[in-house]
């Protein structure tokens, strides 16, 4: 049997729903294949179960800190188990409000893997039946798996990704995590709570290399105070298992050492998932194990789009949602603006959190501008201070010459909040005079901004 459709999405994750919706907003009729429940990893083993966890890990560390705010806590104990009960809990009503919001917009979810037989069609295959699905448009929205390196091989255990370590059946003694993105920052920070040793291992010179190096420094620090151990400038050469115990080979300034401990957590990428989809039969271009795309996210076949992780970093969820707004509209013939790349929000949600957009200092004297720094300690904040929780700062990178905005990055307890509001300012060329003239409420954390552009002008009040 063949269904004919408008627009038809192979992949249920945060863009291929997120775009399903829209199409079906402006009148497509819209089917969506999906083997697995809707929400994607995202949903179901990334962005919304790990922020589960990690409030947990908030909790314990406020438990374990009590005294600071009056409140003497003699005894306390911590059930591993439903905290990662609680991440599952949280992810499945998720999911099940996304299929919800499929039959709410009349849009046909297909379960099953499906497979480009042609630029127009996709075989859908699941246990009971085989189904045709015929679309003027298609979507490829099939998302990444963690990549693995030479040496390095998961067999779900003791060499695990991070999708067995939201899911452990118990704490860990030693955990070893080889990659320092948000993802082995994220878990350090969670494991730690627990009490388990968590050893970072980073082949870059800083934790969360693509942040601005004061940034990643200033993590680092807070992570060896909680007693996290870091090796950077660490190259991993081998991990194997010897007595169900994993033992990382690795090089650092010119000596081999190994490490060992109960498991080992490998978290140095993402890798697309263009395997088995159909790419090849019918021409669609790839690179470096992604889909090639334009700025409207259509591949080398025009009336295929590809949105999401299986394009390519950075493999953020907000990414894919908005690439799945632009495929949509532009594949409905409507006028859409291109995704503007160097306002992209970069989330980290570990304590203290991290949050940047734009150029880092130094990419930015890279690229020749005269940049001018303004910054702004959370130690001089009056709201940090009666939260108790002083850490960390935020740092603007403008423009010297016309004081426009170009960059900016947060670390502290609510970084991952705060910098929405300086994506709205860059989106508009916003310079320091109308952030520092911007009136903040006080006391908020957010003043920090309106300081740190005073700070840039040479007119802080409060540092």
């Amino acid at each position: 049997m063949m269904v004919k459709y408008d627009l038809a999405i192979l992949g249920g994750g945060p863009g291929g729903y997120v775009a399903a919706i829209r199409a079906a907003q402006i009148g497509m009729k819209t089917a969506i294949i999906e083997k697995d429940k809707l929400g994607g990893i995202c949903l179901n083993w990334g962005c919304i179960p790990t922020k589960a966890l990690l409030k947990n890990a908030e909790v314990v560390h406020y438990i374990k800190n009590a005294e600071k705010y009056g409140i003497n806590i003699s005894d306390y104990t911590l059930d591993f188990s439903h905290s990662i009960a609680r991440s599952r809990d949280v992810a499945d009503r998720l999911s099940k409000g996304i299929a919800f919001l499929m039959k709410k917009n009349n849009i046909n979810h297909v379960i099953g893997e499906g497979y480009l037989s042609s630029k127009t069609t996709i075989e859908v295959k699941n246990d009971k039946e085989k189904e045709t699905i015929h679309a003027e448009k298609i979507i490829l929205a099939t998302g990444g798996s963690p990549q693995i390196l030479p040496g390095m091989k998961l067999d779900g255990k003791c060499i695990i990704s991070y999708k067995e370590a939201m899911v452990l059946k118990s704490i860990p003694s030693k955990l070893i995590i080889i990659g320092s993105g948000a993802i082995g920052v994220e878990f350090a920070y969670f494991y730690n709570a627990y009490g388990t040793e968590v050893h970072l291992i980073e082949m870059l010179p800083n934790v969360l290399p693509i942040e601005d190096e004061e940034i990643s420094k200033e993590l680092a620090r807070n992570f060896k105070k909680l007693g996290i151990k870091i090796y950077p400038n660490t190259t991993v050469q081998q991990i194997e298992l010897k007595n169900d115990k994993p033992q990382v080979k690795m090089e650092r300034q010119g000596k081999v050492e190994t490490l060992e401990g109960d498991i080992a957590l490998v978290a140095v990428g993402i890798t697309g998932n263009i395997a088995g989809i159909g790419l090849e039969e019918i021409g669609i271009s790839t690179e470096n194990g992604f889909i090639s795309i334009n700025e409207y996210n259509q591949s080398s076949i025009p009336s295929i789009y590809a949105i999401g992780d299986v394009t390519g970093p950075p493999w953020l969820a907000h990414v894919a949602s908005a690439q799945g707004h632009v495929a949509v509209e532009h594949a409905a013939g409507n006028e859409i603006k291109p995704i503007d790349y160097s306002n992209i929000p970069n989330c980290t949600y570990c304590q203290p959190q991290v949050a940047s957009l734009g150029l880092t200092e130094a990419s930015a004297v890279e690229k020749g501008f005269q940049v001018k720094i303004g910054r702004f300690d959370f130690r001089a904040s009056g709201k940090a201070a009666a939260t108790g929780d002083t850490t960390g700062f935020v740092k603007l990178v403008f423009d010297r010459e016309l004081g426009e905005l170009l960059g900016a990055h947060i670390v502290g307890s609510e970084a991952t909040e705060m910098i929405a509001e300086l994506g709205v300012a860059k989106l508009f060329e916003a310079t320091w005079d109308e952030l520092a003239g911007t009136i903040h409420a006080h006391p908020t954390l957010s003043e920090a901004i309106m300081e740190a552009a005073q700070d840039a002008k040479g007119l802080s009040v409060h540092q």
